[in-house]
């Protein structure tokens, strides 16, 4: 593709205000006001005794910033995307970054503590008025991970060196909601500092998720499901008082090692995956490995008596190609393996438990998706703004997957990054005709279809 024109003869002008750059935004936070997300922000959110008024009109600011958050803004400035020409025609109640900035620093953590409940509710909301979780209520997964956002500058709260060395960040902890044809919704975020352990918060987290599932729908089996850093009795303890399965990753420590060694030869059954996969030691793709079981595995044995769990340890094994096999006329004489236990009362079977085991990496999908776009960097010095951008972030994730939901099958299970290019980022012009609001759209716009069904879905009239 060229240039039809001699540089010469082109020319841009900005005299145009009856335009919106996203038009998608219209039915996106029509659909927000469905879920009662304004309603829900005055009803819990509470910040008083700012000094610099930052309290004041929680709900518009909110909004504010999940309308931003939905055009793509990873740090405040971009919020001022939202106030360009015929913008405020289409919505009211814009406000500007400064304003937004302020809002975001007033808040402490009981205030952070208020949104998750504005999140919850509203995941809620969303699951109860689209199809955002089929099938939760025969069986949904809810998964659990931390991550690492690297941060600059020692102004930052928080910012430690953990992980990585030499580098300072602050360390994220999420739990999602899928089910098997479903992408995965945010159930709970919490944001702690950068040396704080992968499994510290994770209790709580576990429980709140867990309920969040409950009232999204999950009414089936609920599996949860998480890596070696949270194999411990208060996660396992978490999900047998909620009434939920578990399956936990677990290291090859000295018990776990006794009990490898015990299994027959003859109960390694062969599994091949549809998909290669990532080794979690070398990152080398595999595509063949092999399932054994053992039915009855005590863990937590240096606990009460009462805080021992008994339940399956399952074990995938694949051969170690970094130690090459011994060659000559014999050939292989001692093949070496790799184990890689964990520890679950799923009520599946032994195969089918161990695939869904390992579609536990689906959460960082989610990682991803928030990594290209408000979690680029988490853009302020105080602790409790950044808290709150996480979870403005969660609120704004389940708001676009549901947009998806509503629009196609395809969009459904696309990345918000795909989302956000196909029904958010649409050129309109807006007129007034009959006392109506008309978007003068792009004829031949390659996704109209999506846009319509989103469209219709958020203005038709709402069902008892």
């Amino acid at each position: 593709m060229q240039s039809s024109h001699a540089a010469s003869a082109v020319c841009a002008v900005f005299d145009e205000r009856n335009l919106i750059a996203d038009a998608g935004l219209v039915p996106v936070m029509g659909l927000a006001e469905r879920g009662r997300l304004s309603q829900l922000v005055r009803e819990r959110v509470r910040i008083d005794g700012a000094g610099n008024s930052g309290g004041a009109n929680p709900a518009a600011k909110v909004t504010s910033l999940v309308a931003a958050m939905c055009a793509g803004a990873d740090s405040i400035e971009d919020a001022d995307r939202l106030r360009h020409d015929a913008m405020p025609v289409a919505f009211s109640g814009i406000r500007a970054p400064s304003t937004l900035g302020t809002f975001l620093r007033s808040f402490t953590h009981g205030h952070s503590l208020q949104l998750h409940a504005v999140h919850r509710m509203f995941l809620r909301n969303l699951a109860a008025h689209t199809p955002l979780l089929p099938g939760a209520d025969k069986v949904a997964f809810i998964d659990v991970d931390s991550t690492h956002k690297r941060v600059y500058g020692p102004a930052k709260q928080g910012a430690q060196v953990g992980r990585f060395k030499g580098i300072r960040t602050l360390h994220p902890l999420l739990a999602t909601i899928c089910t098997p044809t479903a992408r995965p919704v945010i159930a709970a975020v919490r944001l702690r500092q950068g040396k704080a352990a992968d499994s510290r918060g994770a209790e709580r987290l576990v429980t709140e998720a867990l309920v969040t599932s409950a009232e999204a729908g999950c009414t089936g089996i609920r599996l949860l499901r998480a890596d070696s850093q949270f194999y411990n009795a208060d996660v396992v303890a978490a999900c047998r008082r909620a009434g939920a399965h578990f399956s936990l990753a677990c290291g090859m420590n000295p018990s776990i090692k006794r009990a490898v060694v015990t299994i027959p030869d003859d109960s390694w059954r062969p599994i091949r995956y549809p998909r290669a996969v990532v080794d979690p030691d070398t990152g080398e793709l595999i595509s063949d490995a092999e399932v054994a079981e053992i039915g009855a595995y005590t863990a937590f044995t240096g606990r009460k008596k009462d805080e021992q769990i008994t339940a399956r340890l399952i074990v995938r094994r694949v051969r170690d190609l970094a130690k090459p096999a011994t060659t000559g006329e014999q050939g292989e004489l001692f093949p070496a393996w790799r184990y890689h236990p964990f520890f679950t009362d799923s009520p599946f079977e032994t195969l089918q438990a161990e695939q869904q085991h390992r579609h536990h990496a689906v959460i960082e999908q989610v990682i991803a998706d928030g990594n290209a776009s408000p979690l680029t960097h988490l853009l302020s010095g105080h602790f409790n703004a950044n808290a709150a951008w996480l979870t403005l972030w969660a609120i704004t994730h389940n708001l676009l997957r549901s947009a998806g939901a509503l629009a196609s099958a395809f969009h459904s299970k696309a990345t918000t990054a795909t989302i956000r290019a196909h029904l958010i980022h649409i050129p309109a012009r807006l007129a007034r005709s009959a006392r109506r609001l008309r978007l003068h759209m792009p004829e031949r716009w390659s996704w109209h279809d999506a846009f319509t069904e989103l469209f219709t879905a958020t203005h038709a009239p709402p069902t008892a």
